[in-house]
């Protein structure tokens, strides 16, 4: 396991002038997450003035489910789309190192990329077929036009922002929590921090529960081993993004116990006990879920290959802030 201990995540933080500080890391973690949050105001704004507010807040019924579906996918854009501009900013001016050191260099960027799309789909199938082996999923009937074929114009628009999505929980994460902490400190420090914060940040969705929680912390440390692993965040971006979109609108689950929006390719509902399907919250919620990250951490830990990771020299010595 020398890929642990000597990820090219690691190297590529060293490249600026300086480590910031693990009491400086933790509280930014929140503090860039929140403010990018805000990046979704002005569409709210916009789409309240195209289409009125209500006592529950903005209602998109009536539209077309492409249009839904494109509204959908710009909110998560503009909700997300500002922790790359955060981030990119603070490397900039505190660390002094360009973006792409949080683990996007162009080498085999598109290989890892698929890699990671075709991953994230097989991983949250597999948890779709432990479910259907329990007799724990049916076929829900919804809206005709918000299912199926007559879905897809939506479904393909909203992926567009699960990628902005799921890359942005990435690079704030494992891109950088993680490659910081562990580079300047220990790489074991780095997973767990990474991995509980990332957990900590989804505590206010709502129909949370304890296992919710523990398999959130659970893909933590997946996505950490799997980027550590690969020495690169294009993989488990990729990987992040699908894994929401096929959640949510591929098998029309609650996505993290929110709707996905932009309808669904096959619509599917719980129907076991949510200690098992995860209820509320999707299955997330649920020890389908538990047991296909236990597995995915398994096989990232000890599966054996023949390449050995990619490391490089450390750099200057740096300062700390």
């Amino acid at each position: 396991m020398n890929w642990f201990n000597n990820s090219k995540l690691f190297d590529l933080a060293r490249r600026g002038e300086r480590l910031t500080h693990i009491a400086a890391v933790i509280p930014l973690s929140f503090v860039f997450t929140v403010i990018a949050q805000f990046g979704v105001l002005p569409l709210v704004l916009i789409l309240g003035l195209l289409y009125g507010f209500t006592d529950k807040g903005i209602s998109l019924n009536g539209l077309s489910n492409t249009l839904t579906g494109f509204w959908a996918g710009l909110q998560l854009v503009t909700a997300f789309g500002l922790i790359y501009v955060i981030l990119w900013a603070w490397l900039k001016k505190v660390e002094k190192r360009p973006f792409w050191t949080l683990g996007y260099e162009t080498k085999n960027a598109l290989s890892q990329y698929g890699r990671g799309f075709l991953f994230g789909s097989l991983m949250f199938a597999g948890a779709v077929g432990i479910l259907a082996l329990f007799g724990s999923v049916a076929f829900e009937q919804g809206e005709p036009a918000e299912q199926g074929i007559a879905a897809i114009g939506g479904v393909l628009l909203v992926l567009i922002g699960w990628i902005v999505q799921g890359g942005a929980e990435e690079v704030i994460m494992r891109g950088w929590v993680l490659p910081v902490i562990g580079a300047r400190y220990k790489p074991w420090l780095g997973l767990l921090i990474s991995s509980l914060v990332f957990a900590t940040l989804h505590g206010l969705n709502p129909n949370l529960s304890v296992i919710a929680l523990i398999n959130l912390a659970l893909f933590g440390v997946f996505a950490g081993l799997y980027a550590m692993r690969e020495g690169s965040m294009w993989g488990i971006s990729a990987l992040h993004s699908v894994w929401n979109w096929v959640q949510g609108n591929f098998f029309g689950f609650e996505v993290s116990g929110n709707n996905a929006g932009g309808g669904t390719l096959i619509n599917l509902m719980e129907t076991g006990a949510d200690w098992l399907t995860g209820g509320e919250f999707g299955p997330e919620g649920g020890l389908a879920v538990t047991t296909v990250l236990l597995v995915a951490i398994a096989i990232t830990l000890f599966w054996k290959s023949s390449q050995n990771p990619e490391t490089q020299p450390d750099g200057e010595q740096m300062s700390e802030i």
